[in-house]
């Protein structure tokens, strides 16, 4: 997770100074450009896109569901009492000790105390 967050800013980054050239290209009217140094940006922006791609495709597939890639939270698919619910985890959290229904989302939030602990169904992620 802290890769998909890091390369997220990397894209934004990138992305941001492609804008930020084509709106100067733009308003100058065409002006003559080094190719080399637009073509750098945009090359780095489609890069650091594929690889944000990737990163967030390998957390998909552990089962994970991507919620806020800058602040780095994820959701867990689990079953407590038959009903699907999702433990939650933040970057910079020591471990999972959270969860919400499929619908209440972060603000939803509620520890994992031992009555969830009694009513779940399945393995509990470390």
């Amino acid at each position: 997770m802290r890769e998909a967050v890091a390369l997220k800013t990397e894209y934004q980054t990138a992305a941001e100074e492609w804008q930020e050239f084509s709106r100067r290209v733009a308003f100058l009217g065409g002006m003559l450009v080094d190719h080399s140094q637009p073509l750098d940006r945009k090359q780095r922006r489609d890069a650091s896109a594929q690889r944000l791609k990737s990163a967030v495709e390998k957390i998909h597939e552990y089962g994970c569901v991507v919620k806020d890639l800058d602040t780095g939270l994820v959701d867990f698919p689990t079953l407590l009492n038959g009903v699907e619910v999702y433990l939650c985890w933040k970057l910079g959290e020591s471990g999972i000790h959270f969860w919400h229904g499929v619908d209440e989302g972060f603000r939803g939030r509620k520890p994992i105390d031992q009555q969830f602990l009694e009513q779940h169904q399945g393995e509990l992620p470390n």
